[in-house]
């Protein structure tokens, strides 16, 4: 079976942004829009690992309302951080990753979120989906956040062949012109949630079934 070309690659991602359109953007996304500051996507970015988008967004906004900075982060304990994030997954642990690396910005870059990928990799925590996150909503550069929604649709699709999120981010930065980099995750993302969901995808009601590959589908509706 053939891959996909960077043409209907073209079209795909067209579709998508438009289907998805009318539904919620993510968590982090939302954030990026609406506070418009690089350190607290980085912080809800922290968050959002392994919780669900209906959990991280109202945690974001208790925290921001005791705290929207680093130097007013470190004025808060653990226990008060982990109070207002609660109940997000590992929300102790979380607390104390927050204040760590608000002070480690603090002490090493003068109070500002680095801007670069190699920089913000150096923040203990912060992997490289939250660093290519934080880039693409807090800085809008263009970066390949890659999730599990992005590394699953893009094998799907028969765009790339890869076994790991990590293998994804790789593939799609050398194959997917950069023009396509800033909503790829965003709207994938939404759609993975919706629509093109892991288990039993809702193919019926998908614009791009025409071109979709469908790589390892199995049922679906």
């Amino acid at each position: 079976m053939a891959m996909l070309t960077n043409s209907q690659m073209s079209r795909v991602i067209s579709r998508i942004k438009k289907a998805v359109s009318g539904l919620p953007d993510p968590s982090v996304t939302l954030v990026g829009k609406r506070w418009k500051s690089p350190y607290l996507v980085l912080v809800s970015c922290l968050l959002s690992l392994r919780t669900k988008d209906t959990t991280t967004l109202p945690a974001s906004e208790r925290l921001f309302h005791l705290a929207d900075t680093p130097e007013g982060m470190v004025q808060l304990s653990v226990d008060k951080v982990a109070r207002a994030i609660y109940p997000v997954g590992f929300y102790k642990t979380k607390a104390f990753r927050i204040i760590d690396i608000s002070r480690d910005i603090l002490d090493r870059f003068h109070g500002q979120v680095p801007d670069t990928l190699d920089d913000l990799l150096t923040l203990k925590g912060v992997g490289r989906k939250t660093a290519n996150l934080v880039l693409t909503e807090g800085f809008h550069t263009p970066a390949m956040c890659v999730d599990t929604h992005v590394h699953r649709i893009s094998n799907r699709l028969g765009y790339i062949v890869t076994r790991s999120p990590e293998e994804t981010e790789m593939a799609l930065r050398e194959k997917l012109p950069k023009r396509f980099w800033g909503d790829y995750n965003a709207s994938l993302v939404v759609w993975g949630q919706n629509v093109c969901r892991p288990i039993s995808p809702k193919c019926s009601q998908c614009p791009v079934g025409d071109i979709c590959q469908k790589m390892d589908v199995g049922a679906h509706r």
